[in-house]
């Protein structure tokens, strides 16, 4: 087959003139257009790897004005301790990852501890990203209204409340942590403990829940002790309290990451689970099943959130405006709290 014009095919231009089409379609079909038929995308295509044509991709998003890739966010105002290795991030950034590939965007990863009020606003305007997803409020809330007041492409995994401003998903908080509460009263126990730190807008929600369930009964909780997220500061804080007040019969925690520090703390004051001590964590990660004793958990459905912060995103970078999702928590018997 002779070489047609090789050597000299050196733009889009001349792949359309060889082609028969349009530089706009060409352009398109390079890129992986579903707009362009799936013959013609193969035809352009088998033309640029003849001629060694190559798509300068950067070159192109610059003259679209975007980049291709979407920004992972862990705000970390409140836990500057907490690691993107925390079994929640990974869960729910695998989930994402395939989401946003799946769409063939590329991922900028960022965990943030914020260091002034402009954060947010250096991220988003730095010319780096689409968009961004937010893995958690943090104690961040008023940055993140006042970068959507004029930022749309932004999507936050976290709590709702009214007048946020921004497109959030999340569980239904407060009847999660009702729930959790509940099953824990249902089931006999009088002295429950909630552990977690309430500054945090999910978190704040969950202990809501926990001091309605306790109202709906007449019962008074045994009380509250701030526990961080991470493993040794959760265990850390539940061993403090256990050393200086009556120890509960029930514990209802903010995490799985922190019923599972509850469990040891209790174990090394030589308290049983459930025996002594009904242990109730919140998320359901896929450590909460192997614990021992197994972890009764509210789930929050980690892969159906993911795939609505991926769909509300690109729903709001096409130009479209997207309501809150609020999904239904679910309790997990297991043996932790029977």
């Amino acid at each position: 087959m002779p070489d047609r014009d090789k050597g000299s095919i050196s733009s889009i231009s001349d792949i359309a003139r060889l082609a028969g089409v349009s530089a706009s379609t060409v352009s398109r079909a390079l890129a992986g257009s579903k707009m362009i038929s799936a013959d013609t995308r193969i035809r352009i295509n088998e033309l640029a790897r003849e001629h060694g044509f190559q798509l300068n991709q950067m070159a192109r998003n610059l003259r679209l004005k975007r980049t291709n890739a979407i920004g992972i966010i862990f705000p970390l105002g409140h836990e500057v301790g907490q690691l993107v290795s925390d079994p929640f991030f990974i869960t729910m950034l695998g989930q994402i990852a395939d989401g946003v590939t799946g769409r063939g965007y590329d991922l900028m990863l960022t965990r943030v501890i914020p260091a002034d009020q402009d954060w947010l606003e250096a991220l988003v305007n730095s010319g780096r990203v689409d968009g961004v997803i937010i893995i958690g409020q943090s104690n961040q809330e008023a940055a993140l209204r006042r970068v959507a007041s004029g930022y749309q492409s932004m999507v936050v995994w976290g709590q709702h409340s009214d007048g946020q401003g921004y497109c959030s998903v999340g569980t239904d908080n407060i009847a999660g942590g009702a729930m959790a509460t509940r099953h824990l009263i249902n089931g006999g126990r009088r002295r429950i403990l909630f552990a977690g730190h309430a500054d945090v807008p999910e978190i704040s929600a969950r202990y809501d829940g926990f001091l309605t369930a306790h109202q709906e009964t007449g019962i008074g909780p045994a009380g509250v002790t701030a526990a961080p997220l991470t493993p040794e500061g959760a265990y850390a804080t539940i061993a403090d309290y256990l050393a200086g007040n009556p120890a509960p019969d029930g514990i209802v925690a903010a995490s799985d990451v922190i019923a599972i520090a509850a469990i040891r703390a209790l174990a090394d004051h030589g308290l049983s689970v459930p025996g002594d001590v009904a242990v109730v964590g919140y998320d359901d990660i896929p450590l909460a099943a192997q614990t021992a004793p197994a972890l009764t958990t509210v789930r929050q459905d980690l892969r159906q959130g993911a795939g609505h912060l991926v769909e509300s995103l690109f729903r709001r970078l096409s130009g479209e405006l997207c309501p809150p999702v609020i999904m239904a928590p679910e309790l997990i018997v297991r043996a932790s709290a029977p």
